[in-house]
């Protein structure tokens, strides 16, 4: 008689899967654990896939795990490989290894690729431990499950609709503070911003820094979550980001770190040590037009470095704040015109404070009422152009697609260079009759 009796509830829960495998996926999703993977291992595999594919990743997650180890591997090779690839990168590093091992050559090799992604991607930075909840639950039985499944450290829960695709969260603080028979719908909140996996690691910065999130959640191709990219990492990116426009901005290659070899750091750093190279001999042609001026006036070989480093200085300021609005879209490309009058602005109005301070120490210096007027006109024109090419320059290799941080500031030095020798010896030679 039990005998008999069991094998009709078998034969009724096979018929639910079956017909029904979205209900019935919501109904395992309220059970415990054990209970459900004892259920599902005496079902046909054919059965149990069109159920498992609607349930939310933590009930996914906690089931597996009680499965046999032949019932496991089974559901493995049955579902599509993106699946079991996600489902696998959920389990901790022992697990996930043991359960690859049951898999066949061919399938383990294709269901492992897809669990790899690129390096500094949206997929790597992700924890993929995420639990979802559907929007029908109650605040009730959303905090039972969370009891049930142990949850630590969770600011949000992220909810599905009925395809399984992510549509809302909820605030801890607000499931805490509901009415126990309210919908978690009814307390959500909207998306501010998802990432999709494959996302390199600058458009996760980018979001975080532009909607100044604290979780940001992953999605697939198809707009499932697949992850979440905590805090912590979110400012370790923030943090690698910030340090290779750094590197970058002085000619170093983004792949290259402390302890790279010799070698790789020659290859990456010569060829803009050899361009750097060619804008210095341009700049030094420049003061090798004046020669004949120099020679003449020895005073003005100790003062070109003054006017040609307080050039570069200003346009260094201006580069920066330029990238800066760049990088973080405060700024596009149409605001050109706006940016550069400004920087114009100011660089003319601390071109004129800069050259009312030099020329109160080159008079004191050199007694030179024409030196004086030498060096303020230079340090003006020079600190105008600077302000101006400093802006100007990132704009610009943004504009036909080169990387502003690599190519900015050689090509920014060379500029303030050549205008600060040759504004400085070309009014010097104009005006030598006052020198």
């Amino acid at each position: 008689m039990i005998a008999e009796t069991e094998t009709a509830v078998a034969a009724l829960n096979l018929r639910f899967l079956l017909d029904y495998p979205r209900e019935a996926a919501r109904r395992i999703e309220g059970m415990p654990a054990d209970e459900v993977s004892a259920m599902l291992a005496v079902q046909p595999i054919h059965a149990v896939v069109p159920v498992w594919q609607n349930l939310t990743a933590d009930v996914e997650q906690a089931i597996f795990t009680r499965l046999p180890e032949q019932r496991a591997a089974d559901l493995l090779a049955e579902l599509e490989p993106a699946n079991s690839a996600a489902l696998l990168n959920r389990l901790d590093d022992d697990e996930r290894k043991r359960y690859s091992n049951l898999l066949s050559p061919q399938a383990g090799a294709e269901i492992r690729a897809l669990m790899v992604y690129e390096p500094d991607s949206a997929g790597e930075l992700m924890d993929p431990r995420v639990p979802s909840f559907r929007g029908e639950l109650t605040a009730q039985e959303a905090l039972a499950r969370l009891r049930l499944t142990k949850w630590r450290g969770l600011r949000e829960l992220y909810l599905l609709d009925e395809d399984g695709r992510l549509a809302g969260r909820v605030d801890i603080q607000d499931l805490a503070l509901a009415d126990p028979e309210q919908t978690l719908a009814r307390i959500s909140r909207k998306i501010v911003d998802a990432v999709q996996d494959t996302a390199p690691r600058e458009e996760v910065v980018e979001k975080m820094q532009q909607d100044a999130v604290a979780d940001l959640p992953v999605i697939d191709f198809d707009g499932h979550l697949v992850g979440v990219i905590r805090q912590a990492k979110l400012a370790s990116a923030v943090q690698q980001e910030t340090t290779l426009d750094i590197q970058t901005m002085v000619g170093a290659s983004r792949d290259e770190r402390a302890l790279s070899s010799s070698l790789f750091s020659v290859t990456k750093r010569l060829p803009w040590l050899q361009i750097n190279l060619l804008t210095a001999f341009l700049a030094a042609s420049v003061v090798g037009l004046f020669e004949n001026t120099i020679a003449k006036y020895t005073a003005l070989a100790v003062l070109m470095p003054v006017v040609a480093g307080q050039s570069g200085n200003a346009g260094a300021q201006a580069l920066a704040v330029t990238m800066r609005g760049l990088v973080l879209r405060e700024i596009s490309l149409r605001h050109w015109p706006k940016v550069l009058y400004k920087e114009l602005k100011v660089g003319l109005l601390n071109g004129l404070a800069v050259a009312a301070t030099t020329a109160l120490g080159v008079y004191v210096w050199s007694r030179s009422l024409g030196l004086v007027v030498v060096i303020s006109l230079s340090m003006v024109i020079s600190m105008v152009v600077a302000g101006f090419a400093g802006a100007m320059v990132p704009i610009t290799l943004q504009r036909i697609g080169f990387d502003i941080a690599q190519s900015s500031s050689i090509i920014l030095t060379t500029f303030t260079d050549v205008v600060g020798f040759s504004s400085f010896l070309g009014i010097a030679t104009l005006l030598s009759f006052m020198l």
